[in-house]
C-alpha cells in the first residue's frame, strides 16, 4: 500500500468516523484556502505512522483538535478552600473545561494545618486541605461529576482520592461517572521534589494500590500522572526529562503486572505530564518521541497488543523555572511559546503559567490572562486545523530520532540499576539532573545562555505587578476549624476506622477501601497518614554525594 493509500485509508475508516457530530468537516485557513486535516511527507519516515494508530508519533487519537481541543486547566489553589472555589468559578465561567488543584505543603506531606510542621506553610503554596468538610467546601456548587478534576498530590494522594470519591457520593455521584488525574506519582518525589513521607517500597505499594482500585472502582479516571515536569524544573535536560519519565512509568506497569493486572486492561488508564520549555522544537520533538517510545516499550516489555494500552497521552504545563522576577511581562511571551510547543506536540491538556508566578501566586488578573492565551492559540492561530503541522519536516524528524536515541541511552543506563527504583534508591537520576541543573546555571552566569532581562537586555528601572499574598492569620483559623471538625464527629467511630487502617497496611490488602472508610468516618489527612507512618515507616534521605 502507497502512503497515498494508506492515507486515504485512515481518513476514510478512522479520521471521518472519529469525528464528534458538529465538528467541522472542511478547515481552511483565515484567507479561506483549503486545507486537508492530515499531510503525508515525501518519501520514506521511519516510525512516523497516522495519527491514532502505533507508534502514535502524529498523536494518539485519529482526529485530535479537529474533533476535540485539549483540556485547558488553570493550576489553582491558594489559602483556604472557600478562596479557591471562588477562583475555580471565576475561571469556569471564563471558558476554562478542568480543575487543577494546587494543596499546601502541610496537605502535600500528610501534616494536619495545627501540626508543628505545618508551621509558617499553611496556605501558602496551594489551598489547605485536611478533612472531607474541607473538600467539600472546595468544591461547593460545582457538580463532581460534570467537570475533570487533577488533583497535584503525591504522598497523600490515596487520601485525596477517597475525599473525592466520598465528596462524588454525597452529591449522588458514583465512583464510575468520575473524571480527573491523580497525580501520584512517588518515584519522581525521591528524584527531584521532595514531598515524599514513607519509604520507596511502602509509597510504590499505595501508588499501586490506587491504580488497582482505579482500575475496577474509577474506569474513567486517570490513577496516576507520570511527571517529567518536576525533574525539568530542577534542571535536567529534554532527554533526561524523557528517559526519566518512562522509566518510572515501567516501574510503575510492573508494579501493577506483578499485582495481577492485564497491561491491556489497565495501561489505558495512565497518563503523563511534561514540561514545556524555551527550547521550541527540541520540545516538539520531546513530545512526539514520547509516544512513540511508550508504545514501543509497552508492546517489547509488557506484550501490550491495544491501541489504547499503548496510546501515551499527558498534560502539559509551561516551564516555571523559565519565568523571571525581572521585566515580569517577558514571562507572557514565554509561556505562549511553551504552549504552543505543547499543541504543536499533541498534548491532551495544558496549565499556562501567569506571568507573576516568580513573585508570588497568581493574581486573578495573571491567571485569566494565562487562560487567555491558551484560547487565543485555539481559536486565532490555526495550529488547530490540521494535524501533526510539523510532521514530516526533516529537521523535526531528525531532531525526535535523536532525542529518542539519548532518552534510550539513558533508559538503558536505568535498566542497568534493576530499573527506576534501583536507580532511585542509587541516585542515579539525581545526580544526571544536578550535573545539568549546574552546566545550566554556568552557562547563564558567563553569558553563553542569553535569558532576556536577566544577562541581556536589562533595564534600570523594574515594574512590579501586584502580588497575591496569603495572610498569616490564617494558619490560627484553619486550626480553629480542624478543632471544630473533631469535635462533631463520632470519635469512636474514627478510631475504630484508623485502626483497621493501620491492621491493613500491616498486612497485604488493598489500602484504598480503608482509607475511603477513614475518611468517611471524619479522619483527616495528618491521622491517616500518621497510623500509616505507624507501620511503614518514614523515609530519611541520605546525600548522594
Amino acid at each position: 500500500m502507497t502512503d497515498d493509500d494508506a492515507l486515504r485509508t485512515w481518513k476514510t475508516e478512522r479520521f471521518e468516523p472519529s469525528l464528534p457530530d458538529g465538528a467541522a468537516r472542511e478547515v481552511t485557513t483565515g484567507s479561506g484556502l483549503p486545507l486537508e486535516p492530515l499531510y503525508a511527507p515525501p518519501g520514506d519516515t521511519p516510525g512516523l505512522g497516522l495519527p491514532g494508530g502505533f507508534p502514535f508519533t502524529r498523536g494518539p487519537y485519529p482526529s485530535m483538535y479537529l474533533g476535540r481541543a485539549w483540556t485547558m486547566r488553570q493550576y489553582s489553589g491558594f489559602s483556604t478552600a472557600e478562596e479557591t472555589n471562588a477562583r475555580f468559578r471565576f475561571l469556569l465561567e471564563r471558558g476554562q473545561k478542568g480543575l487543577s488543584v494546587a494543596f499546601d505543603l502541610p496537605t502535600q506531606m500528610g501534616h494536619d494545618p495545627d501540626a508543628p510542621l505545618a508551621a509558617g506553610e499553611v496556605g501558602k503554596v496551594g489551598v489547605s486541605i485536611a478533612s472531607l468538610g474541607d473538600f467539600e467546601r472546595l468544591f461547593e456548587g460545582i457538580p463532581l461529576g460534570g467537570v475533570s478534576i487533577s488533583m497535584t498530590i503525591n504522598s497523600t494522594a490515596a487520601v485525596l482520592l477517597a475525599f473525592l470519591v466520598v465528596a462524588a457520593k454525597r452529591q449522588g455521584v458514583a465512583p464510575d461517572a468520575l473524571r480527573g488525574t491523580l497525580q501520584n506519582d512517588l518515584l519522581k518525589e525521591y528524584i527531584a521534589r521532595g514531598t515524599f513521607r514513607f519509604p520507596p517500597q511502602p509509597s510504590l505499594r499505595l501508588v499501586t494500590d490506587v491504580i488497582e482500585y482505579c482500575h475496577r472502582e474509577l474506569p474513567r479516571f486517570n490513577p496516576i500522572s507520570i511527571s517529567g515536569y518536576h525533574m525539568r524544573e530542577a534542571g535536567c535536560t529534554a532527554p533526561q526529562e524523557l528517559a526519566f519519565t518512562l522509566s518510572n512509568g515501567l516501574q510503575y506497569v510492573q508494579c501493577a503486572v506483578d499485582r495481577g493486572l492485564d497491561v491491556d486492561d489497565f495501561a489505558g488508564q495512565l497518563s503523563f505530564f511534561f514540561n514545556a520549555h524555551n527550547d521550541f522544537f527540541e520540545e516538539v520533538a520531546k513530545f512526539r518521541a514520547a509516544r512513540r517510545m511508550w508504545a514501543t516499550l509497552l508492546k517489547e516489555r509488557f506484550g501490550a497488543k491495544k491501541d489504547a494500552a499503548m496510546r501515551l497521552r499527558f498534560h502539559t504545563q509551561t516551564a516555571g523555572s523559565t519565568l523571571t522576577s525581572r521585566q515580569p511581562d517577558v514571562n507572557v511571551v514565554r509561556v505562549t511559546m511553551q504552549a504552543l510547543a505543547a499543541v504543536l506536540g499533541g498534548t491532551q491538556s495544558l496549565h499556562t503559567n501567569s506571568r507573576d508566578e516568580a513573585l508570588g501566586l497568581p493574581t486573578q488578573d495573571a491567571a485569566l490572562l494565562a487562560l487567555r492565551t491558551q484560547q487565543v492559540i485555539a481559536e486565532e492561530s490555526g495550529a488547530t486545523h490540521v494535524i501533526d503541522p510539523l510532521g514530516g519536516s526533516p529537521f523535526v524528524e531528525a531532531l525526535t530520532d535523536q532525542v529518542e536515541a539519548a532518552a534510550r541511552e539513558l533508559i538503558a543506563e536505568v535498566d542497568a540499576r534493576g530499573g527506576a527504583l534501583g536507580a532511585v534508591e542509587a541516585g542515579l537520576q539525581q545526580q544526571h539532573i544536578h550535573r545539568a541543573a549546574y552546566e545550566h546555571q554556568r552557562a547563564v552566569e558567563d553569558g553563553s545562555r542569553r535569558i532576556v532581562g536577566v544577562n541581556c537586555y536589562e533595564v534600570e528601572e523594574e515594574v512590579t505587578p501586584p502580588i497575591l499574598r496569603v495572610d498569616d492569620a490564617l494558619a490560627a483559623k484553619r486550626t480553629d476549624e480542624l478543632s471544630a471538625w473533631r469535635a462533631a464527629r463520632d470519635a469512636d467511630a474514627c478510631e475504630s476506622a484508623l485502626a483497621a487502617l493501620a491492621d491493613a497496611a500491616a498486612g497485604e490488602a488493598n489500602l484504598m477501601p480503608t482509607i475511603v472508610a477513614a475518611v468517611e468516618a471524619g479522619a483527616t489527612v495528618g491521622e491517616v497518614c500518621g497510623r500509616l507512618e505507624g507501620v511503614f515507616g518514614r523515609h530519611e534521605p541520605v546525600s548522594i554525594f
